[in-house]
């Protein structure tokens, strides 16, 4: 090719991946193995003392997986990633580098109900403590600001209402605080929005979602954007310090801006050993070659469905950043003009018992927890994914009683709407 850079679904497909040197196959092989042979003692030697970049250990990096990593790289915009075994995986790899026992973070109060628990509770027995903020009222995140402070988290579009985050607006806050901004893109994609563009210093994924985008595999990823001084006041010694497990190295100094990335795989994914099967690898870059194609059917459907649902009568609101009377609106042709995602929350008007009973007559939406499938899914946030807060969190997260939220598919968006036509009646 020429100097030209590639456009998004020339990288989509092509990004990391070289025709197989020995067998010549076109498709990405499916390294299936434990380890890897070393060429001598010496060479053993340098790749264990970080001295030199090649294969140990599927625990640590396999080759299937680094042309996954490279690819979602290349697509955020970032230096570097890692491929882990799940986005919950992500969330804990990437914050085990920035958290010491007693440290806070700050995150945003709309966010998935699992991330809600998992940041609530099971951190605590890290000694990891969360600070809420509302991502409608962008002081909050200042005013949660302490010296303990090490990082704040966001949603890109927020998991179930489908809202979108101001990402620049945050990211002054985190410049100004000296933290970096760790941005969950699960929902809208690169294809939609590339956080790093907006001040975003690390990126995560749930590849079981959109990036997969068939419902098969699971997976998380970690994108370093390589745009934060990880030494600046003694704040970060995972990467500033000397690491007495690889003979001294300072991460920082050594890799420069793709040390995030390194100290994630070696002090991270080494040690608690969330690694990515090769197999699930393979599926979600099979997957992401269709991402542009999928994504945006899936945000026309989207919109089309929303606008049926806003002129409904059972229904009391649509939550949908793509319908021009949206709070959202704006926002989303800021950050997300190709389209609001596919994935919104709406309010019906008989309350918690009309959401389970929709659910229940749905016939073409598969009701089941996960989001970003070819196939059209629902659930009803309150008795599921959110049931483990309080009514006055599930309402603040946007997951109240009366919440219904879809996931939309690349089905033909008629058959979609017939669908819940009959379910939700006249």
């Amino acid at each position: 090719m020429s100097d030209r850079l590639p456009g998004f679904s020339t990288l989509a497909v092509h990004a990391g991946a070289q025709p197989d040197p020995t067998t010549g196959a076109r498709a990405t092989p499916i390294y299936q193995t434990t380890s890897f042979v070393f060429n001598d003692a010496d060479h053993a030697a340098s790749l264990f003392g970080l001295q030199a970049f090649g294969n140990i250990y599927t625990r640590i990096g396999n080759p299937t997986n680094a042309v996954l990593e490279e690819r979602v790289a290349a697509l955020e915009g970032g230096t570097a990633a890692l491929a882990v075994a799940s986005g919950h995986a992500a969330q804990v790899v990437v914050l085990q580098q920035l958290m010491q026992p007693g440290d806070e973070f700050i995150a945003a109060r709309k966010l998935y109900g699992g991330s809600i628990n998992q940041f609530t509770h099971a951190f605590k027995s890290f000694g990891w403590n969360v600070v809420w903020a509302d991502p409608d009222d962008i002081a909050s995140f200042g005013r949660a600001v302490t010296p303990r402070t090490k990082a704040i988290f966001i949603e890109s579009i927020a998991n179930p209402a489908g809202s979108i985050t101001d990402i620049e607006a945050i990211s002054t806050v985190a410049r100004k605080a000296g933290v970096p901004l760790i941005v969950d893109n699960t929902l809208a994609s690169p294809y939609l929005i590339r956080p790093i563009d907006h001040g975003a210093d690390i990126v995560v994924h749930s590849l079981t979602k959109f990036l997969g985008g068939h419902g098969n595999s699971l997976g998380g990823i970690i994108v370093d954007a390589g745009t934060f001084d990880w030494s600046t006041g003694g704040k970060y010694p995972m990467l500033s310090e000397p690491r007495p497990e690889y003979h001294g190295i300072r991460l920082q100094e050594t890799f420069g801006n793709f040390a995030f990335a390194i100290a994630c795989r070696v002090l991270g994914l080494r040690d608690l050993g969330p690694a990515l099967s090769p197999f699930n690898a393979f599926m979600i870059l099979t997957g992401i070659e269709t991402l542009p194609l999928r994504m945006q059917k899936q945000c026309d459907n989207a919109k089309a469905v929303a606008e049926f649902l806003a002129g409904h009568p059972a229904v009391a609101s649509v939550s949908y950043a793509g319908l021009a009377s949206d709070k959202y609106n704006q926002l989303a042709r800021k950050y997300a003009p190709r389209g609001a995602g596919a994935v919104f929350t709406f309010s019906l008007k008989g309350g918690y018992d009309a959401g389970v009973n929709l659910v229940s007559k749905l016939q073409l939406f598969s009701h089941l927890a996960n989001v970003g499938d070819t196939r059209s899914l629902v659930i009803h946030p309150a008795s599921t994914t959110h049931s483990q807060l309080d009514d006055a969190a599930k309402i603040k997260s946007g997951a109240g009683p009366d919440v219904v939220r879809l996931s939309i598919g690349i089905e033909d968006k008629e058959d979609l709407i017939a669908d819940l036509e009959q379910a939700l009646g006249t």
